[in-house]
């Protein structure tokens, strides 16, 4: 699978200087946690879970998670793990190969459990995600992982959700990540990428953002993602893919604030519709957050809706200009540091304090691709909903 796979090879060329790679759940880990993307969740009691799987993968998600936890009623859990185990037959019976599939557990039984009554179906599973992760209520989750290994014979990735009241009550948030730090350090090989569960960190205080909103503008929640990327997510080798949290609209609601997105970009294109079309679904203020997501050290998204893919994955490609920038600061002429201007000429390029930035954008064009000069966001997505 690659990103942007959904459109014909004739569009990927008019739109990318480079193109997305291709990948699959046996790609490096470093490839596969950049790779992520709107990682698109699905209550695990759809009846036609399979059917809804395909379909999604056609518009171009390449990652899902089928949900056993906070979507479904505590009665349905039985009946949700049948049908997932079922509707995972019918995925290995159709002989096509799928988005990288992980399930969302409630309790560390559930995961040897599951990877038994899978069985070969098991093959299309790449892994779990482990609810309110904290160093002590992780351990269990992380033993039935690698015990679910055991049973179908490779690999399994994992990816804890951080959205615990300890993480965010501030008496107790510096305590708990140093022992989520230790826990995910110890266990390196088999986090793909950590999670933010900022609906839970809401409910603490009985709050709830508003589609006028992102996530960084309620304060309480942007102390602690700033917290989470500062223990978590440093660029020295010791950090790991932390995604962005969830966008819970996606239908009109009443605005009190100005649409967010600029008309220019999109009467350019004559593509003045599909503004109006975002605007009315409530996606001006996700395209908001998605930008300040990537500003504030963090990639990927976890979305609810099919309308919130696209606008994550046009956002994750590597512009031109970044491009430039990163390959002009990685050259390896430029190894003893300095500074110059961009090939852009429009800011200045520092060597040694730009040079992380620059690998992670690097990365990032691996398995986003990097637009052409003359292609936008706009651009991307117009040709991603026509794919």
């Amino acid at each position: 699978m690659r990103h942007f796979g959904h459109i014909t090879a004739t569009a990927r060329k008019e739109l990318f200087h480079q193109e997305p790679a291709e990948f699959d759940a046996g790609s490096p880990a470093r490839m596969l946690s950049m790779a992520l993307g709107a990682t698109l969740y699905s209550p695990a009691t759809r009846p036609r879970l399979a059917d809804d799987v395909l379909k999604q993968a056609a518009r171009g998600v390449v990652s899902m998670v089928l949900c056993l936890e906070d979507s479904i009623d505590d009665a349905d859990v039985p009946a949700a793990e049948e049908n997932l185990v079922r509707q995972f037959a019918d995925l290995d019976a159709r002989g096509v190969e799928p988005p990288l599939l992980f399930v969302r557990v409630r309790e560390p039984g559930q995961i040897e459990n599951l990877a038994r009554r899978l069985g070969g179906a098991s093959r299309l599973l790449t892994g779990f995600v482990l609810p309110k992760f904290t160093e002590e209520r992780g351990g269990p989750f992380l033993e039935a992982a690698t015990a679910a290994e055991f049973v179908i014979g490779r690999a399994l990735y994992v990816m804890p959700v951080l959205e615990s009241p300890e993480l965010l009550h501030l008496e107790t948030r510096y305590e708990t990540l140093t022992g989520i730090a230790r826990s995910v350090r110890h266990h390196r090989d088999r986090i793909l990428a950590l999670r933010l569960g900022v609906t839970d960190f809401c409910s603490a205080y009985g709050l709830r953002r508003s589609p006028d909103m992102t996530a960084y503008d309620v304060k309480i929640v942007a102390d602690v993602i700033a917290d989470v990327v500062n223990v978590l997510g440093r660029s020295d080798g010791t950090g790991f893919t932390i995604t962005g949290p969830v966008w819970e609209y996606f239908r009109l609601q009443e605005r009190m604030f100005k649409p967010q997105l600029r008309r220019s970009p999109f009467m350019e294109l004559r593509a003045e519709k599909l503004r109006t079309a975002l605007i009315e679904h409530d996606l001006d203020g996700l395209l908001r957050e998605i930008e300040l997501d990537r500003a504030n050290g963090l990639l990927g998204k976890t979305c609810i809706h099919p309308s919130h893919v696209l606008p994550v994955h046009a956002l994750s490609v590597v512009s031109h200009e970044e491009f430039s920038d990163a390959q002009d600061i990685l050259r390896p002429e430029r190894g003893g540091g300095g500074v110059m201007r961009s090939a852009y000429t429009n800011k200045m390029n520092e060597v040694k304090p730009h040079r992380a930035w620059a690998e992670r954008t690097l990365q990032r064009a691996e398995a986003f691709g990097v637009a052409r000069e003359d292609v936008g966001f706009v651009e991307l997505l117009t040709a991603g909903l026509a794919g």
